[in-house]
């Protein structure tokens, strides 16, 4: 499967900051809008998660996100799928292996 080129959120419930700003919330998933399913395969009516486009996949990251506060818990496929790394993967690659 093609990694997504620009993935926006869909969470399992969302908040409104004091900005106003409807955020997501729960547990949240990668999204590519025009796409009626998640990066992991999830469809989003049947889920019913709800999309928010306006929300970069970035901005929901626990460590570094700005949107990240009512986040409960990001997919590990998603976020497999997004960033290309896998759980528990080396760090290193063995340049020259023995026979």
């Amino acid at each position: 499967m093609p990694r997504p080129r620009s993935a926006a959120v869909a969470a399992s419930s969302r908040w409104t900051d004091p900005d106003g700003v409807r955020v997501p919330a729960g547990e949240v998933h990668a999204w590519e809008p025009g796409r009626n399913e998640t990066v992991c395969g999830l469809s989003l009516h049947r889920s019913a998660l709800e999309r928010f486009p306006h929300v970069r996949w970035a901005d929901v990251q626990p460590a570094t996100g700005r949107h990240a506060d009512a986040v409960g818990r990001v997919c590990p496929r998603c976020a497999a799928g997004r960033t290309g790394a896998r759980r528990d993967e080396k760090r290193w690659r063995r340049v020259d292996p023995r026979p």
